[in-house]
């Protein structure tokens, strides 16, 4: 048999190593996310053989565009590289490295060694000449910017003089523009990042059920009660309303008060046993309104700064006009009746899932797509999808692809609560937002290990949080029985570690924490009947929430969830952290006791070099909760909580004091 020949490589005399290059998700299968005007920078191991400096570039460009960006990178030591660049455009960007070998900085390099060391210099100047020649005779108009300097150095009276020639920041200049292309080294894939808008980042959901607004007792709340609310959610300072699923709900098997398999006359069902016949999907429960009604409300919303988020389920009531016309989309048994959602032991009879293996796939995606289509058209640009986990994952990358190739600013939350790499797969797939599992970290410990986990290496690139401290699904234990302190506690919690949040709106400002014995379940679920609330009790926690919401959007720190740097304290009940902008001139430090029924004190070590405060030098810190100012010492001071009176405190630090701003403040 022959020998095989191993091919030589496409251009043998290209040097450069590119590799370890990030954010690279899944070997470039998936984008990395950003929003707009949010940086992306770009890290590789760039290296070559020898000792020639090499020179790297950062490549970039919009989709549609042809010409690439180009940003120099800079080293970080170790043969590791660095840039970065802004994306200004909703959509996606493609990005890719180039390095080569920079013999003009090589040269230059060893002239100065050889300058410094005594050596001859006249055969290195005329290889320099050769050299700034070479790159004229590839540099169009700057070509007569370039020659002068190659004369120069041929012509130079003097070995300090031709040094002087070499080190012109003009001559540098014009040599990084105008390499020899045939020796640039590219990275083996182009890149890509989804961008997305600014509300995929930092926003701030309030959670209702329209048909519990009703004015009248034991009456169906519609759309037109819900703008009555507006002014208040508004107020409270929220940039999402989100409804539970609003179509028709099915008859059959309609569950009871507190999950029960028998329903009682009038009892509603729960909201996402979908389909009855008044239509599926593309419906609205008659209860509610109409399509205009809707409309209406989305308009009404937008004039308080509010945009409405849409619960879409992909489940069917028996009752869905799905069931009867495309019965090829369900699991039948062997028995002839359909196979209804379980989750063994739990049974839903009331839901029956598509099924994703359905030979009849294509036309049941296409259908389900234009499910999203059709509310985009009543104007919805936010989707909390519910359960993606339990639907195909080809579904979701193409449906988003889709979705988000005609319609860039819509935003998807994923309500996944399973297994890790579910969640992760799920995001990598195109959801802009995630659940977390932030409602059951109940310890300082616990908590700083997962927001490390999602702030830290790769998972930071893909993943957006949005954390919940209550669902109409989950009522966590330490809610349960921590009373009002819990309340907070999680909502501080919540509201500063990350940059999205959301609550489960009316029981979480009520404080309602009545629960199934046994269970993280709401008693008395609004899931499956109508709770009015009293809007006026003044029980309620609304002007904590109006406050931090403000503070969310008046301290740009709290606008990220990257930026968060945890600090040390000498009490394992208190968990301590800073969130800083990038240039420190917006630098905040929460501090929150895990403890709702004691009070709790302790030392706060502050990494004061890091954070631009001089050491031995006092600063003020100002309480953004409380309005109380203080001055601090040194890296360890002390911080009181009391759950009674506040279990967090958000404090502004203020690193340079000039006296004359003392007093002014103090006044």
């Amino acid at each position: 048999m022959p020998e095989e020949v191993t091919p030589l490589p496409e251009n043998g005399r290209c040097r450069v190593v590119i590799e370890g290059v990030t954010p690279e998700i899944d070997c470039g299968r998936y984008p990395a996310k950003r929003v707009v005007e949010e940086k992306l920078t770009v890290q590789a191991d760039i290296f070559a053989d020898g000792h020639d400096q090499v020179a790297a570039l950062l490549l970039y460009r919009y989709q549609g565009e042809h010409q690439w960006h180009k940003v120099l990178m800079r080293p970080l030591g170790n043969d590791r590289w660095e840039a970065d660049f802004t994306p200004s455009e909703l959509g996606y960007y493609r990005f890719t490295i180039e390095g080569r070998i920079d013999h003009f900085l090589t040269w230059k390099k060893d002239l100065v060694k050889k300058y410094d060391s005594g050596q001859f210099l006249q055969i290195d100047l005329l290889i320099g000449a050769e050299l700034i020649e070479a790159a004229a005779a590839r540099a169009g108009a700057d070509a007569e910017r370039l020659l002068p300097f190659a004369g120069r150095l041929r012509d130079a009276p003097d070995d300090s003089s031709a040094l002087a020639v070499a080190g012109e920041p003009e001559l540098e200049q014009l040599m990084a523009i105008h390499y020899d292309p045939a020796l640039v080294s590219r990275y083996g894939r182009e890149l890509r990042v989804s961008v997305d808008r600014q509300q995929a980042l930092f926003s701030a959901w309030y959670e209702l059920f329209p048909r519990s607004v009703s004015p009248s007792e034991g009456g169906h709340g519609t759309f037109r009660d819900c703008e009555q609310l507006l002014p208040e959610i508004a107020r409270m300072g929220f940039d999402v309303v989100y409804f539970p699923p609003i179509h028709p709900i099915g008859l059959t098997h309609r569950k009871g008060k507190n999950n029960s398999t028998r329903a009682e006359p009038g009892d509603p069902g729960s909201p996402w046993a979908i389909g009855a016949p008044e239509g599926g999907h593309k419906e609205i429960h008659p209860d509610l309104g109409t399509l205009d009604d809707f409309a209406h409300f989305i308009a009404a919303a937008a004039g308080y700064g509010l945009e409405v988020a849409m619960d879409i389920a992909f489940q069917a009531s028996p009752d869905h006009p799905y069931v009867r016309h495309q019965p090829e989309w369900f699991r039948w048994r062997p028995d002839g009746t359909v196979q209804y959602a379980e989750n063994p032991p739990k049974k839903y009879e009331d839901i029956i899932p598509f099924d994703f293996e359905s030979a009849q796939w294509p036309e049941m995606w296409r259908e389900l797509c234009d499910v999203f289509r059709f509310w985009i058209g009543q104007g919805v640009r936010i989707f909390r999808v519910d359960n993606p986990h339990t639907k195909a994952f080809g579904f979701w990358e193409w449906a988003i692809a889709e979705i988000k190739g005609d319609h860039p600013e819509v935003i998807f939350l994923a309500e996944a609560f399973t297994r890790p790499k579910v969640m992760y797969r799920l995001a990598k797939l195109g959801f802009s937002q995630s659940y977390t599992y932030f409602s059951w970290r109940n310890t300082p410990a616990e908590m700083e290990q997962y927001i490390q986990e999602l702030t830290r290496g790769e998972v930071r690139e893909f993943f957006r949080p949005n954390f919940w401290p209550n669902t109409p699904d989950i009522l966590p234990e330490f809610l349960q029985y921590g009373g009002r302190p819990a309340f907070i506690i999680r909502f501080i919690l919540a509201a500063t570690l990350s940059a999205s949040y959301g609550i489960y709106g009316p029981p979480f400002e009520l404080f309602v924490n009545r629960a199934v014995p046994g269970k993280e379940e709401y008693l008395d679920s609004e899931k499956y009947e109508i709770r009015p609330w009293d809007w006026d009790d003044p029980r309620q926690m609304r002007q904590l929430i109006a406050a931090v919401n403000r503070l969310r959007r008046d301290n740009p720190a709290l606008q990220n969830t990257w930026n968060v740097t945890f600090c040390q304290s000498d009490n394992d009940h208190i968990l301590a952290y800073l969130k800083a902008t990038e240039d420190r001139s917006n630098l905040l430090l929460v501090v929150v006791s895990f403890d709702p029924f004691h009070p709790q004190a302790g030392r706060i070590r502050l990494p004061l070099e890091a954070l631009g405060l001089v050491p031995g030098h006092p600063f003020l810190v100002h309480d953004l909760l409380s309005g109380d100012n203080s001055i601090w010492h040194g890296d360890w001071n002390r911080v009181e909580l009391s759950p009674a009176d506040m279990p967090a405190r958000i404090l502004k630090l203020q690193p340079r004091l000039r006296r004359e701003q003392d007093f002014d403040y103090f006044m």
